[in-house]
């Protein structure tokens, strides 16, 4: 296979919010290059990049699939990836290796929550985006609104490239205004016939052109010295200035495309060879460190992994870009992250599920390797010598939590050996054994992504798992002060066990000063690994109780802490001042004052007028205008604060803080309500006290388990 330099790759990627097209415009792109005898179709589960069983079923991308194409003296990489936002990972790491992004449009809906949701990250990596509106052929197509929605959302930056000539039912003609010709497609679609524009076309396109090229020369300070001598510019020229106001992020050229019709790709591949910013473009990354990092053909080898997947009999595959210098097979790179060697015995550029061997990869394209021992997403890896490590990817924080259960006992150890595996593919997907809840915790993007996940456990891990609602993390602490003494007292034969002690305890808040009225000898502060603090003081006068025991009844202090008083959850934010006590020469031990200082907490705690607190949540939730009252609504139900309302485009933007026990299944909720027309993101805030109510029940709960 042929090796092409850094100024002949592209690596683009299609990104949309779901139906928008972009599986049908990735086949479309490699059938209209010549690597596909026949298009196949999402419907009858036979494109190149859904290849996998659980795409097929579901009819719908769920993995971001790297693929190639050879187009008119280039290799364009492209990679296809999913609409839907619970699979959010495999969109950033893929934005992240892009050169140029295709953000596709359904002609019917224009800008959609999932478009919003797609560009934060492009605005993030500050990439080159063509937009490509699809579907022009539906009979329910609007160009115009769909236009509209692009500038309400994007500015003026929108460029309008080409524009329909006959949108809706019997769509075949495209009025192209960077070459100022129409292009009329047969009937199945393919290479175009090229016709003057129509007289009653004339007037607009002329107007349309100008403002291209008004747009083009503004960013070039050449380009608008031509313009203003000539008061025009020629193809190359404008094709130079989009370019540069590409790369500057001032102009987002518009495309018009039917990829189910194969109408509008080939001129927009055009475009992306001919145009759109490539791997020779991309003249530095940032390193870990907020540096940038040059990124050179001839420099020394730098790679990093993208993209991780585990096959089961294939082993770990490995995505990278090369980022500077080149990698041959054979070759020793390190790893550094871990520090790890690497020997790459296979290279692969990736067609879906076809792997094609290479010997060799250069700066700025992307291919894949197996079987790499120490190396995960998010790596970097190094030619022996070299030192440096490219920024990660910051992935989003999850929206749902589940405790994930095993059907057979024999299969605990196994489910958590195989989410691990899960989680190095989709780092967006997490688990955790919850010492405090005596649960797994699963956390993922949304239900869809639950269900996907228990589906691949089931398929092709052969493990049966349900999911539960996880419990919450409740904390207990107290309001007022209270003092209390306990006296241990064991005899059975022989040395017996003895301790008394006499503790106040009160709230601690931080920056207070130390209590008055006590003689304080010693004092320690200990944060809490669940969070908040316990401050410990020694107010020991006399020698009542000896200075050796006071870890033992810190220890007991500590143990009850663990294990609340009330509910059984985590107890916080409290002082424990030990005063007064007494000990027995003989019978006096350790585990005696270790009881005694548990007690005497257990005894002051309940009297302290003891609280409840709840994790609370902040949430932002991005609704449709017309669907915000039903949000608020809702909202209300869920115990919800409203902090604020901002407005981002047609969206309304809801800021609230909201316990975590009420959004347990916010996910389909939301979905619900909106029919999916919604999103949000969520990430804990504070712990806040439980209304009185929930308290008494949850009280009245931990007495039943206790009985």
């Amino acid at each position: 296979m042929k090796v092409y330099d850094n100024q002949h790759i592209k690596n683009v990627v299609l990104l949309g919010s779901p139906k928008s097209g972009k599986t049908t415009l990735a086949e479309t792109m490699l059938f209209e290059a010549g690597l596909l005898n026949r298009r196949g179709s999402v419907e009858n589960h036979n494109t190149v990049s859904d290849f996998h069983e659980i795409e097929h079923q579901r009819e719908n991308s769920i993995y971001a699939t790297p693929l190639h194409t050879e187009w008119r003296g280039y290799k364009i990489n492209i990679i296809d990836t999913p609409g839907l936002d619970d699979f959010i990972g495999e969109i950033v790491s893929s934005v992240r290796v892009a050169d140029t992004c295709v953000l596709t449009i359904n002609a019917q809906h224009g800008v959609e929550v999932g478009t919003e949701i797609i560009w934060n990250y492009i605005e993030q990596f500050q990439k080159p985006t063509i937009i490509a509106i699809n579907h022009l052929d539906h009979n329910k197509a609007d160009f115009d609104g769909a236009l509209d929605s692009l500038k309400n959302s994007y500015g003026d930056a929108v460029a309008l490239m080409q524009y329909p000539y006959n949108p809706g039912d019997g769509f075949n003609a495209i009025v192209d205004l960077l070459k100022m010709t129409m292009y009329k497609f047969p009937p199945d679609g393919g290479k175009p016939e090229k016709l003057p524009i129509p007289a009653s076309e004339k007037e607009k396109a002329t107007q349309l052109h100008n403002e291209l090229v008004e747009k083009a020369a503004i960013n070039d300070e050449k380009l608008m010295e031509l313009y203003f001598e000539k008061g025009n510019l020629d193809e190359d020229e404008l094709r130079q200035g989009l370019r540069v106001g590409m790369l500057k992020h001032d102009i987002f050229p518009v495309f018009c495309i039917s990829a189910k019709q194969n109408m509008g790709s080939g001129r927009m591949m055009g475009f992306i060879d001919n145009v759109a910013p490539g791997a020779a473009d991309i003249l530095s990354e940032k390193t870990e460190d907020g540096q940038d990092y040059e990124c050179k053909a001839d420099g020394k080898l730098s790679l990093f992994i993208f993209k991780t997947m585990i096959e089961p009999y294939l082993g770990k595959v490995s995505f990278f870009k090369v980022c500077s210098g080149e990698i041959s097979t054979g070759m020793d790179i390190v790893n550094a992250q871990t520090g790890a060697t690497e020997r790459i015995n296979q290279l692969y550029i990736m067609d879906g599920n076809e792997r094609h061997p290479v010997q060799k990869l250069v700066a700025g394209d992307i291919g894949a390797t197996v079987k790499l021992k120490d190396s995960s997403t998010n790596h970097t890896l190094n030619e022996i010598g070299h030192d440096v490590k490219l920024a990660p990817m910051v992935f989003p924080e999850p929206r749902i939590r589940v405790a994930i259960v095993a059907e057979s006992k024999n299969d605990e150890e196994k489910l958590s050996e195989v989410i691990k595996d899960l989680h190095e593919e989709d780092p967006t997907l997490s688990i955790e054994f919850s010492n405090e809840l005596k649960q797994l915790i699963l956390s993922a993007q949304g239900e869809l992504h639950l269900s996907i996940t228990q589906w691949r456990l089931e398929h092709v891990y052969n493990l049966k798992v349900h999911y539960e609602d996880p419990k919450v993390s409740y904390r207990e602490t107290i309001q007022k002060q209270a003092t209390s003494a306990y006296r241990h007292k064991k005899q059975s034969g022989g040395a017996g066990q003895f301790a008394e002690v006499t503790m106040t305890i009160l709230p601690y808040t931080e920056g207070m000063d130390d209590p008055q009225g006590f003689n304080i000898r010693d004092k320690q502060v200990i944060d809490l690994s669940w969070g908040g603090k316990l401050v410990f003081y020694s107010c020991i006068v006399g020698g009542v109780i000896d200075a050796r025991f006071m870890p033992s009844i810190l220890k007991g202090v500590m143990e009850k802490m663990e294990d609340g008083p009330i509910t059984g959850s985590y107890a916080r934010d409290i002082c424990v001042l030990v005063h007064d006590g007494k000990m027995h020469a003989v019978d006096s031990n350790d585990i005696s004052f270790k009881i005694a200082g548990l007690q005497a907490f257990k005894k002051a705690f309940l009297e302290a007028e003891p609280k409840i607190m709840e994790p609370v949540n902040e949430l932002e939730v991005m609704v449709p205008e017309e669907l915000l009252g039903e949000v608020m609504t809702d909202l209300q139900t869920r115990r919800a604060i409203i902090q604020g309302i901002d407005s981002r485009n047609q969206y309304q933007i809801i800021k609230a803080k909201v316990p975590l026990k009420e959004i347990t299944h916010y996910c389909s909720a939301l979905k619900s309500i909106t029919q999916g027309r919604a999103s949000f993101s969520t990430s804990f805030f504070e712990f806040a006290p439980v209304p009185y109510e929930l308290q008494k029940q949850l009280i009245a709960n931990q007495m039943l388990v206790e009985a």
